[in-house]
């Protein structure tokens, strides 16, 4: 691997160490197989952050991590978790109980990647539904 690919993160994560936690974390059988869910679903949140928040997490995910956060285009209307789930299922051919097994597993090291307070600004940009992806409580106000 090329140097450039295996700059750490700004909190010190290499995509190698990235991935082989998602490895463990997620339970995955193959390193291609966690592989597969940290890309697919990265291309996925790319999708659903925007501004500040957006250039901040690429910052803090290793490089290879980053571009493939950053190689999508920003979609014009947000999902909801559960949307995220389904498109994500759709795009990949996966069960919606698989991909929300993979989008947590990858979300979960997000979020430890990410800190607590830009997961918190990410957590209010984004529609309901991503704190339990993210492994966080949603709370939510009494109606």
């Amino acid at each position: 691997m090329s140097s450039l690919q295996e700059r750490p993160s700004a909190v010190g994560m290499t995509f190698e160490q990235m991935l082989e936690r998602v490895r463990y974390e997620g339970a995955y059988p193959t390193r291609a197989r966690a592989e597969e869910s940290l890309r697919a679903v990265l291309a996925a949140l790319g999708r659903q952050i925007t501004g500040d928040e957006r250039v901040e997490l690429a910052a803090r995910l290793p490089h290879q991590a980053a571009r493939l956060f950053t190689a999508e285009i920003p979609a014009t209307e947000n999902l909801t978790g559960w949307g995220f789930v389904k498109d994500l299922a759709s795009r990949t051919g996966g069960t919606p109980a698989t991909t929300r097994w993979d989008a947590g597993t990858v979300l979960r090291v997000v979020a430890q990647l990410a800190g607590e307070d830009l997961l918190s600004r990410i957590l209010t940009r984004l529609p309901a539904g991503y704190a339990l992806l993210f492994g966080c409580a949603e709370l939510v106000q009494a109606a």
